[in-house]
């Protein structure tokens, strides 16, 4: 029976070693992302692109998010209304679906980390 215990003790020891283990690393892959470098021509712009057109590019009819300096000037606005959900007023990008999280964490870590243009 003592060998049971024994046993069962060294196992308990490994499945908590490797909860933790698991823990600290979703934990390192968070701080790293949050440090991640954003920046608006390689990251940003190309998310306008795809999911702002045609309406935020000119001769779109919408506020123009064509540049740099419109889309630095206007984040605020940007990142409210893609966090909003479909049929909030203000919901972007309008008659589409919502932006996925990891899209929107991109607006807000480019925000976070200084909104650099390159």
């Amino acid at each position: 029976m003592r060998k049971f215990y024994i046993l069962l003790l060294i196992a308990s020891a490994f499945l908590l070693q490797l909860c933790t283990t698991k823990k600290k690393a979703q934990e390192t892959a968070a701080s790293s992302s949050s440090k991640m470098k954003v920046t608006y021509v390689a990251d940003i712009q190309p998310l306008v692109i795809k999911h702002c057109t045609p309406c935020h590019i000119p001769p779109g009819k919408k506020e123009p998010l064509n540049t740099f300096a419109a889309v630095k000037h206007e984040i605020d606005e940007v990142i409210e209304s893609i966090q909003k959900n479909p049929g909030q007023h203000g919901f972007m990008p309008a008659k589409h679906s919502k932006l996925t999280d990891s899209t929107i964490n991109v607006f807000v870590q480019w925000k976070k980390t200084g909104m650099q243009e390159m």
